[in-house]
């Protein structure tokens, strides 16, 4: 079962145009910046433009639709893959964040992992609960989201302010406060 879950992840990654290494931390940013997230260029950076992804029924999600980024409402997207044990080992960091900052964004965890077909939505909800997952979660089986963002390792985070730009963009673990720190450049 973990050979399925390795090969459906590395799967992900090679559809996102990675490398299929998953980062633990000192990848450069999205915007062009630090591995903390610091926005190098003086450009405006342009809106993403939505997409809506199925949610998954686990402990604080739903089943249903939620549409990234979301209209006029600052997003924090955190994208992981059940196959990933850095994406785990930052659940905690996610939790706190979440707890301290997820009411004044639309906090939300999203898989590339092809749920529904060589991954489970029964697998996705168990690692959720197993990692104390409390939040929106959602799938993006055809990568249509995680292709707008230069996305080339796991975990990896997006901050968007409530037009849609990407304000914070980061790859690898992180602890609480960058979390927060990024997420609270999408509300400025």
């Amino acid at each position: 079962m973990r050979r399925r879950h390795l090969l459906a992840g590395l799967a992900s990654v090679g559809v996102l145009g990675g490398a299929g290494a998953v980062a633990t931390g000192g990848v450069p940013d999205a915007i062009g910046g630090d591995p903390a997230g610091s926005q190098t260029s003086g450009d405006e950076p342009e809106p993403i433009e939505p997409v809506t992804l199925d949610t998954i029924e686990a402990p604080g999600s739903r089943d249903g639709e939620v549409t990234l980024p979301a209209p006029d409402r600052p997003t924090f997207v955190d994208f992981f893959g059940t196959w990933c044990p850095p994406c785990a080992e930052q659940m905690p960091a996610l939790a706190e964040a979440h707890d301290r900052i997820g009411d004044e964004v639309l906090f939300v965890s999203v898989t590339t992992e092809p749920v529904g077909d060589a991954v489970s939505e029964e697998t996705v909800v168990d690692w959720w609960r197993e990692n104390d997952g409390d939040w929106l979660v959602a799938a993006d089986v055809t990568a249509e989201l995680a292709s707008r963002f230069p996305i080339g390792s796991y975990p990896s985070a997006r901050a968007m302010d409530a037009s849609g730009r990407v304000r914070w963009a980061t790859s690898g673990t992180h602890t609480t406060e960058e979390f927060v720190a990024g997420i609270e450049r999408a509300l400025d």
